[in-house]
């Protein structure tokens, strides 16, 4: 859509209607899109590309002559072709500090092909809008893998308040940057898909994709433990497949913590298993659960007895 200034044509004598209809159909020979998306990622720079499509058909408009600015903040900038199509042209925009958004018009000014000298006519759009979006999160890097695989999600505006969940469930977030958290697949049911959402416990939540939790077998040894206070074991778990970049934390719980003490099972990157120290402690009697594979869970018998 494009509005044409063709002034003081009420006051076109007739002598000069040959021009008046060789104007207007220039006007309607040339347009103007719009390819300024609404909303846009901040950026470091804080430069802003501004794009529009000017399209002029047929031979009635000077194509040298032909000049397309941008009306931003009150002053016409000039814009540049664009390397990527010959009738784009773009204006990089700095946005001032403490502005999230700017409103803009496209004008273009050109003169008619005429042996009749005439002036320079415009052609302009309707004001557009941007604003400025400085929290998003992109496409994760990876959309399936078992539980306690690692995930990095990319984006910008992170904080260490925020938290990642599937579905209603939350999982162990690590925040790294205010562009970059990971987090690890918790013990959901398997071969299901779960919308992942960014949460930093306001009003803030982010739509991040769809994640497929696979099912993955593993092993554990021994399958069970008896031990006096004090004593000191070592547990194997196995994996069916390497661990992913980052690791592959394993979800291991007891319901006896006092009396079994030992560290987060960690299987390291490119691995297939992890073993770990376990140390008897108060007296006691109960079991491991280890979650995410197989059927969903495996339970180790755990007893405990005084030396």
């Amino acid at each position: 859509m494009h509005i044409t200034r063709l002034p003081q044509a009420r006051r076109i004598l007739p002598g000069f209607a040959a021009v008046f209809g060789l104007l207007l159909l220039a006007g309607c020979n040339l347009t103007i899109t719009n390819l300024t998306s609404d909303v846009l990622r901040e950026n470091p720079s804080q430069l802003y590309t501004i794009a529009a499509r000017v399209t002029m058909k047929g031979n009635d408009i000077d194509r040298s002559s032909v000049q397309v600015g941008v009306v931003i903040d009150g002053q016409n900038q000039a814009m540049r072709k664009s390397a990527l199509a010959n009738d784009v042209y773009e204006y990089d925009y700095s946005l001032p500090a403490g502005r999230d958004g700017a409103k803009y018009y496209f004008l273009v000014r050109y003169r008619a092909n005429s042996s009749t000298p005439v002036k320079t006519q415009e052609v302009y759009t309707p004001v557009g809008e941007f604003k400025v979006i400085r929290r998003y999160a992109l496409p994760m890097e990876a959309n399936r893998g078992p539980v306690g695989a690692r995930v990095t999600i990319l984006g910008r505006g992170f904080t260490p308040q925020d938290a990642v969940y599937l579905d209603a469930t939350p999982a162990r977030t690590v925040y790294e940057s205010p562009s970059s958290v990971s987090f690890f697949v918790p013990p959901v049911e398997p071969n299901k898909n779960y919308n992942i959402a960014l949460s930093n416990g306001g009003s803030s939540t982010l739509s991040v994709g769809v994640f497929h939790a696979d099912s993955s077998g593993a092993t554990v040894t021994p399958s069970a433990l008896t031990l006096r206070t004090g004593e000191q074991v070592a547990m194997t778990f196995t994996i069916p497949n390497a661990a992913p970049q980052g690791g592959l934390l394993l979800d291991v719980t007891t319901d006896i913590p006092e009396s079994v003490i030992m560290p987060e099972a960690v299987v390291p990157e490119g691995a297939t298993s992890v073993v770990i120290t376990v140390q008897a402690g108060k007296p006691g009697a109960g079991a491991l659960y280890f979650k995410g594979f197989g059927q969903g869970e495996t339970t180790i018998p755990v007893s405990v007895s005084a030396r």
